[in-house]
């Protein structure tokens, strides 16, 4: 456990725990600890879960970051159930769930404290960019199979112009100064009151849109456009994309599996299934063999059987 960090938070802020999730990025962690644990940096406490990284993370947040509180994990139990240990062990008011590989911009770990804090508010998440400034996709609208549908033919892509088809990611159609009410921001980057956690039959993928769905039971998701971080999209997660596209696919099964019913996961798993299919016929035909192959492995990855009673949520 690490010594408490010396902040005086402003009167009316909530006092904010950040809850970094660490898996092999190391070097990225690093630099989203020392913009943390900078002064002014809005951070009250800062949480690192390690889930049995084999880069040295921990050892180096022990020996590097001595205010930062540490979790250790035998092994890899999933972004939800860490993030889960991370609240469970925090002292602040609101926790900020940050990725690993994302770091704030000055003022807004702050932005997003002060806009919490508003009544009717339970969370909100910040603008994701890419180191070189590009907008990410950082707020979603509700997610159906007309939408796995439209993502899976490619047709959000070839028709980004349309509420219709490209409706999911709502960046393009949010005001670009005040905060908005959405069905869901990024867990790259969620600040939210702790009345609910992580349904930890979720590994990876998909977890953060049934957290988003529960929270907006008890008020208001916001996304805020000024508050800014940077963030290496899926750096945990490139050495194995397949099986990242797996688990993702897999998430959004198990999602409609819990809140729309057995017949609706399952025909969101036959549309993944026939977008992988498309990839690996139209790959295969350009003679891309390795895409060829990483999205066989994606169409034959194993379905999930049906959801379990949640341990904790």
């Amino acid at each position: 456990m690490g010594r408490p960090m010396a902040v005086d938070t402003p009167p009316g802020r909530p006092r904010v725990s950040v809850v970094v999730v660490s898996y092999n990025t190391s070097g990225l962690l690093k630099e989203c600890l020392a913009a943390l644990t900078a002064p002014g940096s809005g951070a009250d406490e800062v949480v690192v879960v390690d889930n049995a990284s084999q880069d040295g993370s921990p050892d180096m947040v022990a020996s590097h970051f001595p205010s930062v509180v540490l979790v250790r994990n035998p092994r890899n139990v999933g972004f939800g159930a860490a993030n889960n240990q991370g609240l469970d062990v925090m002292s602040g008011e609101v926790a900020l769930l940050l990725n690993s590989d994302a770091r704030p911009a000055p003022g807004a770990v702050a932005r997003l404290a002060d806009v919490v804090a508003r009544p009717g508010c339970v969370a909100c998440g910040g603008a994701l960019r890419f180191p070189d400034g590009r907008p990410q996709a950082s707020a979603c609208s509700r997610l159906t199979l007309w939408r796995v549908f439209c993502e899976q033919t490619a047709l959000e892509k070839l028709l980004r112009g349309s509420r219709l088809f490209n409706g999911y990611w709502l960046n393009p159609w949010l005001p670009d100064k005040d905060p908005s009410p959405v069905e869901q921001v990024m867990g790259a980057c969620l600040m939210m009151r702790p009345v609910e956690r992580f349904d930890e039959r979720f590994f990876l993928y998909c977890e953060d849109t049934e957290l988003c769905l529960r929270l907006r039971r008890h008020g208001e998701v916001l996304f805020v456009p000024d508050a800014a971080f940077v963030h290496e999209l899926g750096a945990s997660s490139a050495a194995a994309r397949w099986t990242s596209v797996a688990r993702y696919n897999a998430g959004k099964e198990l999602y409609f599996a819990i809140h729309h019913g057995v017949v609706a996961s399952a025909t969101c798993w036959a549309i993944d299934r026939l977008g992988a299919l498309a990839r690996l016929l139209a790959y295969a035909l350009c003679l891309r063999r390795d895409q060829a192959r990483l999205w066989w492995r994606v169409f034959t990855a194993p379905r999930l059987g049906p959801p379990r009673p949640p341990d904790s949520v």
